[in-house]
């Protein structure tokens, strides 16, 4: 009898294992997405934290800017997008709200060919070691050639932190 309740019991564990585990990629964009992945319609408001008011997808997650990026180019591909997964999504740019300013809004493209969301020209990425919405542990980091920032409002770096 007791062989008969164990092996249920395991089960439900690795079950309950595998949708945590697999759980994760189930928060990207602003809606569902994984980080890099694609919403439906992503959008892109402002979180005020101890490094000042800086940019965050819909669900609250931080968005940096690489400093090794050119107006409207990603630098940032292979082992770096997997550190730093681009913030995607699909044709057109996110909605803007809080304070962001809609014409600072753009999109470019990865190495990869894969579209990537720009704000005043620099491609936004995310931080995957960022574990909760407001999180910005990538901040100053130097990392794949150069540093890491959250974004302003303005569309310029913060460097404090």
């Amino acid at each position: 009898m007791k062989r008969l309740i164990f092996i249920p019991i395991v089960a439900v564990v690795a079950v309950a294992v595998i949708v945590i585990a697999g759980g994760g990629n189930d928060s990207g964009n602003a809606n569902a997405a994984p980080p890099g992945g694609q919403a439906p319609t992503a959008s892109i408001t402002t979180h005020k934290g101890k490094l000042g008011t800086y940019l965050v997808d819909g669900q609250g997650r931080t968005l940096y800017l690489f400093e090794a990026d050119k107006p409207d180019v990603s630098n940032c591909s292979g082992g770096c997008a997997s550190v730093w997964p681009p913030m995607t999504a699909g044709s057109k740019p996110p909605v803007a709200s809080g304070g962001v300013v809609a014409s600072k809004l753009g999109m470019t493209t990865q190495q990869s060919g894969k579209p990537v969301v720009t704000y005043g020209g620099h491609p936004l990425y995310y931080y995957t070691a960022d574990q909760k919405a407001g999180d910005a542990t990538g901040q100053g980091l130097d990392q794949f050639g150069a540093e890491w920032y959250v974004v302003a409002p303005s569309g310029s770096k913060i460097d404090e932190g």
